[in-house]
């Protein structure tokens, strides 16, 4: 009887190493399965913020200042194109004046292939983030005047999504582990950000 309650504690002790082992595995991968899926959804919208305020900024040369400002250009503005009739190659033909350069219009949305996805209104939230919290959240974005060493003036603009916006409801253990390795080993932002307010980086991700 004594054997056969030594041998039961045994089996559950076993039992548990052996549940608590395949944990230390398992929670790790599914964590960042999960978080490589979601950060790729993030980044391919940081991406379209990025299209949609070079296109702002051609034509107004300065990027949105907000996302209210950026949603209307995208639904309602237009921006101005120029094709040239002939070959610009020919001098000849460009002497006789057979050359010339048309402007038309185009509907700023018809030019963004993201508004096939997803609807202006959309640009601003955060994917992942209702899964997260239970909310859509933002992204976070800013503009300003950069001041080049040559005293240049460059405007810059930040889009931000804090990693814990889209990754808050996945194991916390894990998540702290990775933002300690981002914001201390590497050095980097505590999320996924496209340009930068304090250089001009040509709207670089901090993910490239």
């Amino acid at each position: 009887m004594k054997k056969t309650i030594i041998s039961t504690i045994l089996l559950i002790a076993i039992a548990g190493l052996s549940y608590l082992l395949v944990q230390q595995f398992t929670v790790p991968m599914e964590f960042d399965e999960e978080r490589e899926i979601r950060e790729t959804e993030v980044i391919a919208k940081l991406k379209d913020i990025r299209t949609a305020q070079r296109l702002f900024k051609t034509q107004n040369d300065h990027f949105a200042g907000s996302f209210a400002e950026l949603i209307n250009f995208v639904k309602n503005d237009s921006i101005t194109l120029e094709i040239a009739i002939g070959s610009e190659d020919d001098s000849t033909a460009q002497a006789q004046g057979k050359v010339q350069r048309v402007k038309y219009k185009l509907a700023v949305k018809d030019t963004l292939q993201f508004t096939k996805r997803y609807a202006p209104e959309e640009l601003e939230i955060i994917p992942f983030s209702i899964t997260a919290s239970g909310k859509n959240l933002a992204f976070r974005m800013d503009t300003a005047s950069f001041i080049t060493e040559s005293e240049v003036k460059v405007p810059v603009f930040v889009a931000y999504a804090p990693f814990t916006s889209f990754l808050i409801d996945l194991d916390q253990q894990e998540l702290a582990n990775y933002l300690d390795y981002k914001t201390k080993t590497l050095g980097k932002e505590a999320g996924l950000q496209v340009g930068n307010l304090n250089q001009a980086n040509n709207e670089a991700g901090n993910w490239e």
